[in-house]
C-alpha cells in the first residue's frame, strides 16, 4: 500500500507535469513568433526591419489610440452599468437573478453577424454615425465575462452587512457605492476591467461587419503586404496588450498601497 506522503508526491508531480506542459504549449509558439518576427529581408539574419515596418505604415498609431480609447470607454461604461446591478442583486432583488443571468448569456448565444445587424438598426441614427458605438457593442460582448467576475467577487464579502453599516451612518449610495463597495470588491472589478478593456482592443468581427477601422482591422489589411511584417504585428499586438494591463495593474496596486498609507497616519 503507498503511503501518504508517495500519494501526495504523486499528485504534485501531476500538477507540476500539467503546468509545464501548458507554459510550453503558450510560450514555444510564443517564442517562435518573436523569432521569425526579427529576420531580416527575405528571412536572412535578425534585426528590427519587421517592427520599422510597422511603425511606417499609414495610420498604425492612429488606429492603436482609436481602438486604446474604446476600450477604456467600454471598460468604463461596463462597471458603471453592473456594479450597481450586482449590488442590488446581492442586496434586495435576488429574485431578477434568472433574468439577469439570460440576460447577460445571450451575446453568447446570438450570431455576432444578427447582433452587430440588429443593435446597429435600433441604435440612434447619431451613433450609428459615430465610431463610438461600438463602445455599446464591446460592452454587451464582454457582459457573460464581466458579469461571472463580478458576481462571484461580490459574493465572496460581506455586502449586505457593509452596505447597511454605511447607510446607517448616514452616506448616500453613491457614497457607499465609492467608498465601500468599489475598495472591497477591487479585485474582481478590476478583473472585469481588464476583460473588457482586453475584448474591446481585440475585438475584429462586429468592426469589420459595421465597417469601423480599429486596430484588429487595420491589422489584417495591413499584414496582408508582408507576411513576417503580420507575424510582427501579432507579436507586438499581444506585448502591448500585456504591458498596458500591466501598467494599469500596477498603477492601481501602488495607488492603493498609498491609501492604506494614508489611512493608517491619519
Amino acid at each position: 500500500m503507498a503511503s501518504p506522503m508517495k500519494g501526495k508526491l504523486g499528485k504534485y508531480s501531476a500538477i507540476s507535469v500539467t503546468i509545464f506542459i501548458s507554459l510550453m504549449l503558450f510560450f514555444v509558439p510564443l517564442f517562435s513568433a518573436a523569432e521569425y518576427s526579427f529576420r531580416g529581408s527575405y528571412g536572412q539574419g535578425h534585426d528590427f526591419t519587421n517592427y520599422l515596418w510597422i511603425i511606417q505604415q499609414d495610420g498604425f498609431l492612429a488606429h492603436l489610440l482609436l481602438s486604446v480609447e474604446l476600450g477604456a470607454l467600454a471598460g468604463a461604461l461596463n462597471l458603471i452599468l453592473m456594479v450597481p446591478t450586482i449590488t442590488m442583486l446581492h442586496l434586495t432583488h435576488q429574485r431578477f437573478r434568472p433574468i439577469v443571468d439570460l440576460i447577460c448569456i445571450l451575446p453568447l448565444m446570438i450570431p455576432v453577424v444578427s447582433l452587430a445587424i440588429g443593435a446597429e438598426v435600433s441604435m440612434p441614427s447619431f451613433l450609428q454615425n459615430s465610431q463610438y458605438e461600438l463602445v455599446f457593442f464591446f460592452v454587451i460582448l464582454a457582459l457573460p465575462f464581466t458579469y461571472r467576475v463580478l458576481d462571484t467577487s461580490f459574493g465572496s464579502i460581506p455586502l449586505k452587512t457593509l452596505v447597511e453599516a454605511s447607510r446607517s451612518l448616514g452616506a448616500s449610495w453613491l457614497s457607499t457605492i465609492l467608498r465601500i463597495i468599489l475598495p472591497g470588491a477591487k479585485g474582481g472589478i478590476t478583473a472585469a476591467l481588464f476583460l473588457s478593456f482586453a475584448l474591446a482592443i481585440g475585438e475584429f468581427t462586429i468592426t469589420q461587419l459595421l465597417h469601423w477601422d480599429t486596430f484588429p482591422v487595420w491589422t489584417v489589411n495591413a499584414s496582408q503586404q508582408n507576411i513576417l511584417g503580420a507575424i510582427a504585428l501579432s507579436v507586438f499586438s499581444f506585448i502591448f496588450a500585456v504591458v498596458l494591463l500591466g501598467v494599469i495593474a500596477f498603477t492601481s496596486s501602488s495607488r492603493s498601497k498609498k491609501e492604506i498609507v494614508v489611512e493608517e497616519g491619519a
